[in-house]
């Protein structure tokens, strides 16, 4: 008897044993990298992600593994502090065309003709200034901001400057997927601002993407829900930037599915899941409210 998964499936670690390998910075690489990559002979899609602000890649390690197990490359630079970010990018695209298969296993082979670019919080901000940047000299076929902020407030954007407060402005020439999450626009207590306040979080960056577009808010999490912080900073992510309820295993599941359909949509042409997701958002594992399809 042959079970059809359907969309449900993504939301499951999939059948792809990964290897994480750690690349260190070089004379060529201006910062360190964390690679998720498959172990079966193959060709496989890449996507590039970038961390959020004073975080770490390897805090979303079980979100980029559960993705990778679907069948794709991930690259997640480890940025320095400084504001330099479409600078590097650049950079590491020029080391990833050169160098990418030199560091995966035997008999792996990256696809570098289906790209994706994604990011969370300031990274997501990151991913959206690469993506609008001609100049880079890797080509984007795909573009998802996860949580993406733009700066503290609408007075303080923080570079790269990507938001222009103009309904469909983005003059992007590729899909985009925007994840927001329903308390991120919420503080801790008066202490403390909330990590992504209305007018530079996840609804700008929507309502300024060109179709097609899409949009998924998992409305009971906060910012941070689906990282794996450990120690000091764990604790006060926990204090400053407010969390939801639920499970942050099913927030990590819903989100590492949501960019599975997403990649298997607009790099390898196979839609359903996606469309299968934007129909019944009750597949996911969490409550996803509202889900937004904006096509051309």
């Amino acid at each position: 008897r042959i079970i059809k998964m359907g969309a449900s499936s993504i939301f499951e670690v999939g059948n792809e044993t990964i290897n994480t390998i750690n690349v260190k910075s070089s004379s060529s690489l201006p910062c360190s990298l964390l690679v998720f990559s498959p172990t079966t002979k193959g060709s496989y899609p890449v996507l590039l992600f970038f961390h959020g602000f004073m975080l770490q890649p390897s805090w979303y390690k079980s979100l980029l593994q559960h993705i990778s197990s679907h069948r794709y490359i991930i690259v997640a630079p480890q940025f320095p502090l400084i504001n330099q970010e479409v600078k590097n990018v650049r950079k590491i695209a020029e080391w990833l065309i050169n160098n990418l298969k030199s560091v995966l296993p035997e008999k792996v082979q990256p696809d570098l003709e289906k790209v994706a670019i994604s990011g969370h919080s300031k990274g997501g901000n990151t991913a959206f200034a690469v993506a609008l940047d001609s100049s880079m000299p890797l080509k984007f076929s795909a573009l998802l901001g996860i949580d993406p902020v733009a700066g503290a407030s609408t007075s303080r954007l923080r570079p790269p400057y990507v938001l222009q407060y103009i309904p469909r402005i983005f003059n992007q020439s590729i899909p985009v997927a925007v994840v927001g999450v329903g308390l991120s626009n919420q503080s801790t207590c008066c202490l403390f601002p909330s990590a992504a306040p209305n007018g530079v979080n996840h609804a700008e960056f929507f309502n300024e993407s060109k179709p097609p577009c899409y949009y998924f808010m998992a409305k009971d999490y906060g910012h941070t829900d689906m990282l794996e912080a450990e120690g000091i900073m764990a604790t006060l992510i926990r204090i400053i930037i407010k969390s939801g309820k639920g499970s942050k295993d099913s927030m990590r599941r819903a989100v590492g599915g949501i960019v599975v359909a997403f990649l298997k949509a607009y790099l390898e042409d196979q839609i359903d899941d996606l469309n299968d997701i934007v129909k019944s958002p009750n597949l996911a594992p969490i409550t996803l409210d509202p889900v937004i399809s904006l096509k051309d």
